[in-house]
Formats: structure tokens, C-alpha cells, sequence
């Protein structure tokens, strides 16, 4: 995949421009572009790559550097960094040969006794329970046993459309039975994960990606790459404002239905920088049942997807803490959900219901190129 990640890079220098009117949508393009400069200021030129190996998801990065070569030694740092917790968090697969615990390991192991962590996995879970209280219980990481259900029933529908089933209800019922996240049990002085509940399994994907975005963003600002995008699937961050005189970056809403109606993907443009957008929709991981389709967004109290809206996009600085409220939002009926939204400092968010239309908080609608916004 290394190699295929370097050939995908190769290619992007090849192109001759970026996307229109959004520098981060779902088709990752870019080239380098010579950046108008001040004179005393060194010339920085915008360089892009992508890797396809980590998260289950396209991640491109896009940057402004002096030369390629420093563009490619921090593009090479968050590679590793992704890679790195991509095994860190991963449910379905053991690292134990390379001296990784992963969350597969302490669903495996955490029950029998505490399981030493890396501090990386231990800070998210220690992040999404101290905010279960916040998001309300709608995102609950000690819901694994089932969220797995959900995940099984789904790869075998995919695996076989004609046989595509639901879970039934009385199984979902029964591992709910084991998702007191009380029963995480976390000791930070030995970085050390326990299960009280010996049928408790954990769940991380509903911060996961957005928290390690969040460990490279900051990476990136600490670095010489400091104006960068950060694309990586519904989740995006941006650093410090492009190096070609634009005061901000350009972030596309993908339009849930874009990519199957032929239409352009992109239903709203945001204009920011030192922000994250992520965005939770039921287009992003979904099987087919009867001619209905059923995502991985699960409402803890039914058990079953939400069907409230087509996607929620969070507006807020650190991607980790988007990540979880996008969650949050999109399991919310519109009005409990605003609320909750306009409650929280420094967040905004904009909801895409079913039959596309569109609200946003008051705070989003500055971001936004359909109220006026300009990239400028």
C-alpha cells in the first residue's frame, strides 16, 4: 500500500488544478501551484498526496512548502502517524506481533485482566468516557457488543445482497445488556484497561478517525507545514490559511445523494481555517435490506439506525471532539439536537434532512458560501 500511496502522489503532481470551489471534498485532487508570496517571504508551492491504507478511507493531505522535500518529510510523519493508530484503534484485527495492543486486544483480553495501553489509546478512551456524560449517552464506545452485531450483519449483506438480513432484535437486545460504560474501568497511573463486565466489548469508531486527524493537525501546526488540509473521508482539518493569498480554506458538504443521481457531490462550500468539519451521514456505511437501506449510525435506545437526517456536520476547532458531536447530533431528533448544539462554545453545525433540506446554526452561517460567505 506504501507503494501504491507513492504512486497516487507521483500522479497528483501530475494534474493541473484542484478542485473548483473547495480545496476538501470527496475527490481528492491537487498539484502543485506556485503561491504568490510576499518578496522577503520564501516562494511556497502547494503540494498534495493521498494514502488509501488506513481507517477504511481515502486520506489526502494538502500543503503549502517550500520545496517537495519538506512537503514529503511531514506528509511522510502523518502517514506513519495514521498508520500507527489505525492499529491502535482497530476492533477486528490483533497487532500482537508488532508489540501493539489494539482495541481487538482488550475486547479479547480486558475482561480476564487490566491490559497495559499505549497512551495514545488510552487518552481516547479516557476522552470519550469523560464526554459521555456531555454527548448525552448517544455515544457510547462500551457499545461493541452491539455495534459488532450491526457490523457482522452488514459485511454479510454486503458479501450476499440477495440474503441481506436485519439483526434480529432479541439479539441486539441481549448485548445491550452490556454496554454500562461504568464498567470501563481505567487506571491512568499504570495506563492499564479492565472490563468489569466480562461481555462488554468496546467500540471506537465513532471518534476514532477523528481524534488521530486531530494528533496529525497538530503535528502539522507545530511544523513547517503549518498551511495544510486534512481530508480524510467525512472528517477534515485545516491549519493555518493557504500560502496563496486566500484568507481561508474551502471545505465541501458532500450532497448524500451526489454520487448516485450523477449530480455534483458538493451541496454547501464552508470558508475557514484553523477549524474541523466532520460530517456523519447514513450514505457514508450502509447495507441494503427489502429495498431499504440501513447505515451504521445506531441509536442506542432503538438499537436500529437513526433516520432523522441525511447527514449533521460539525464545525469546531479540535476534530476528535467533531467527531464525537457529529455522532451525537445526527441521533438526535432537530430540536433536542439544536439545542444541544447551541449550548456548547465555539461549535456550530448544519443539518441535512431527508428531503435535502437544509438548516444551520446562526454561528455556521458566516462559513458559509450559500449565506454569503467569500474566500476571501
Amino acid at each position: 500500500m506504501k507503494k501504491l500511496a507513492a504512486a497516487l502522489f507521483a500522479l497528483a503532481l501530475l494534474l493541473t488544478g484542484c478542485t473548483g470551489e473547495s480545496d476538501a471534498g470527496h475527490a481528492p485532487t491537487a498539484a502543485p501551484t506556485a503561491a504568490v508570496e510576499p518578496s522577503a517571504a520564501p516562494a511556497m508551492t502547494k503540494y498534495s498526496t493521498v494514502f488509501m491504507d488506513t481507517f477504511d478511507t481515502v486520506i489526502q493531505v494538502i500543503g503549502y512548502a517550500e520545496s517537495e522535500a519538506v512537503f514529503s518529510t511531514y506528509a511522510n510523519q502523518v502517514y506513519g502517524s495514521y498508520l500507527y493508530m489505525h492499529k491502535l484503534f482497530d476492533n477486528y484485527n490483533s497487532y500482537e506481533d508488532e508489540g501493539i495492543v489494539s482495541v481487538y486486544t482488550l475486547n479479547q483480553r480486558a475482561a480476564q485482566e487490566p491490559v497495559k495501553v499505549d497512551p495514545i489509546l488510552f487518552h481516547l478512551l479516557d476522552f470519550c468516557r469523560k464526554n459521555y456524560g456531555q454527548c448525552r449517552g448517544q455515544v457510547n464506545i462500551a457499545m461493541g457488543s452491539v455495534l459488532s452485531i450491526w457490523h457482522d450483519y452488514r459485511e454479510a449483506g454486503l458479501n450476499s445482497p440477495e440474503q441481506a438480513q436485519l439483526p434480529p432484535m432479541d439479539e441486539l437486545t441481549a448485548a445491550a445488556a452490556h454496554t454500562d460504560i461504568n464498567n470501563l474501568i481505567l487506571d491512568e497511573e499504570n495506563m492499564t484497561v479492565f472490563f468489569a463486565d466480562p461481555s462488554m466489548k468496546l467500540d471506537v469508531g465513532a471518534a476514532a478517525k477523528g481524534y488521530a486527524t486531530e494528533i496529525a493537525a497538530k503535528l502539522l501546526l507545530d511544523s513547517e507545514l503549518s498551511s495544510f488540509i486534512i481530508s480524510a473521508g467525512g472528517n477534515v482539518r485545516v491549519g493555518n490559511p493557504p500560502r496563496d493569498g486566500r484568507a481561508n480554506w474551502g471545505v465541501g458538504i458532500q450532497d448524500p445523494d451526489g454520487s448516485v443521481l450523477g449530480t455534483s457531490d458538493i451541496i454547501e462550500t464552508l470558508f475557514l481555517s484553523n477549524k474541523s468539519v466532520v460530517t456523519s451521514g447514513d450514505y457514508q456505511r450502509f447495507y441494503t435490506v427489502d429495498g431499504v437501506n440501513y447505515h451504521h449510525l445506531i441509536d442506542p435506545d432503538t438499537l436500529m439506525p437513526s433516520t432523522e437526517y441525511r447527514s449533521v456536520s460539525i464545525i469546531t476547532e479540535d476534530s476528535g471532539y467533531a467527531d464525537l458531536l457529529s455522532t451525537t447530533a445526527f441521533l438526535m431528533p432537530y430540536e433536542e439536537s439544536r439545542t444541544f448544539i447551541e449550548s456548547l462554545d465555539g461549535v456550530e453545525a448544519i443539518w441535512v434532512f431527508p428531503d435535502m433540506h437544509i438548516e444551520m446554526t446562526d454561528g455556521a452561517k458566516p462559513y458559509a458560501k450559500s449565506q454569503g460567505a467569500a474566500n476571501k
